[in-house]
């Protein structure tokens, strides 16, 4: 199947790496490292019943970084032919002739590469043979499903099936060579609703590596019309200290935002609110997150990062104590560190939940507050950890929900907010590299009505 899909075959695009580093060699460079890529995919969208687009997608494309000593060039191609690989290889040696050498530069520790007796099966690519019809039948449903759940659904923004495969091989003048290909389907719906006075629009989606392990149309098309249609005549709240809900999907961002703060450019930078905090407690002693890079299946997952280097599942927050940076081999050079294996990103990263019972139990434990269920803008400051975002979601009150709201912010400081997790839910959002439940925060400002 895998053959019938793409272009190239694994060995060939390891054919293509290879040739890169030769003439890299041949032209003076005294390390190279080089990506050969190929990705094919189909997206097709309905809307209000209509075909609004079907778009296929065949890409290939190669990345090479050489260095002469400290010195390091880039360039990249769409074009495989030898007179392309010359003409990208001689690119990346002139920029790097006329580039101030820097002495963390260079390709990942050779001590650190994966090894061929380490890889392993994860379980990644499954193409999904959906021929065009059969994907417009399946959005259309979808989509119908939606506007379906609700008379007041008025509108619709559309139902979308998407199924796309990537094949890429990293190698570099280590000896290194690894190839990895992977698959990745989803299917959306996004509605929109007509109250008295207001007008509100949502949207849910299933992603998988499996179209098998997909939600059906109906059930991702259901949620979608529901959650639309609960956001109706919402109002505003007063200003106040709340006891505060995220729910599952959007409390993964409190996740994103402690990745980020103890990644490797933040470090070196000094701009991060948790310099100097391995070891040390960031979050709440109930916090636990494991990372565990072989999921099988799993959206985040791989035996090595886009460096080479192994993967290592790890406990990255335990009882609330920092255990672990995220760093690729620049960042952890510029520490005076070793590399994590994350050279493009973290891993999958699971965390614990507290509390049995899921958004329910949840709401009963916060009392009254606030549900938050979606958040906008971008007001974080990751020196100073503060944070101020605005939100919509849902007033509750006596462990139920009252009433949609709309129109507030949200406003505290990173470091109280990861300190103050009251209780994580069982209602696992799996959907994404970040598995999380919803999670209870101690009150936090929020700016509503005067």
């Amino acid at each position: 199947m895998a053959e019938q899909i793409f272009s190239y075959s694994e060995t060939e695009l390891a054919a293509v790496a290879e040739r890169l580093l030769a003439l890299a060699a041949a032209g003076g460079a005294t390390a190279a490292e080089a990506d050969v890529s190929e990705g094919c995919g189909q997206n097709v969208s309905v809307r209000l019943g209509e075909v609004e687009t079907i778009e296929y997608n065949r890409d290939k494309g190669v990345s090479l970084t050489v260095y002469l000593g400290q010195q390091k060039g880039h360039a990249s191609t769409s074009d495989f032919s030898e007179q392309a690989l010359a003409d990208t290889v001689a690119a990346a040696l002139n920029i790097a002739r006329y580039t101030m050498g820097d002495d963390c530069a260079g390709l990942a520790d050779p001590a650190l590469l994966l090894q061929a007796g380490q890889r392993r099966d994860l379980d990644l690519y499954h193409p999904w043979d959906l021929p065009v019809d059969d994907a417009i039948a399946l959005a259309r449903e979808c989509e119908d499903a939606a506007r379906a759940a609700d008379p007041r659904i008025t509108n619709s923004e559309g139902g979308t099936v998407a199924t796309h495969a990537t094949r890429h091989c990293y190698a570099n003048s280590h000896g290194y060579s690894g190839s990895l290909t992977t698959s990745r389907h989803s299917l959306s719906a996004a509605v929109v609703a007509s109250g008295d006075d207001s007008m509100q629009r949502d949207y849910w989606y299933t992603t998988a590596r499996h179209a098998g392990d997909l939600l059906s149309a109906a059930e991702v098309g259901r949620m979608a019309g529901e959650r639309t249609v609960r956001r109706l005549n919402a109002r505003r709240v007063k200003t106040g200290q709340y006891p505060v809900i995220f729910e599952a999907p959007v409390a993964g961002s409190l996740l994103s935002h402690l990745v980020q703060a103890v990644s490797g450019g933040s470090l070196y930078r000094k701009s991060s609110f948790l310099l100097d905090s391995l070891g040390k407690q960031v979050a709440a002693p109930l916090l636990d997150v494991y990372e565990d890079p072989f999921v099988l299946r799993g959206l985040a997952s791989g035996c090595a990062d886009d460096e080479g280097v192994a993967t290592v599942a790890r406990q990255f927050i335990d009882k609330g104590v920092l255990q672990g940076y995220f760093l690729a081999s620049y960042s952890a050079r510029k520490l005076g560190m070793q590399s994590t294996g994350h050279a493009g990103g973290p891993h999958n990263l699971l965390v614990r939940p507290t509390l049995a019972g899921g958004l329910q139990a949840l709401l009963a434990r916060m009392g009254t507050g606030l549900l938050v269920t979606e958040l906008m803008g971008q007001g974080i400051n990751l020196v100073t950890g503060d944070y101020s975002r605005g939100a919509s979601g849902f007033w509750v009150e006596n462990g139920v929900i009252a009433y949609p709201v709309e129109e507030l912010t949200i406003a505290g400081n990173l470091r109280d907010m990861l300190q103050g997790i009251d209780a994580i839910g069982d209602d696992v959002d799996t959907r994404g590299s970040r598995h999380i439940g919803s999670v209870l925060l101690s009150p936090l400002t929020v700016a509503g009505e005067a």
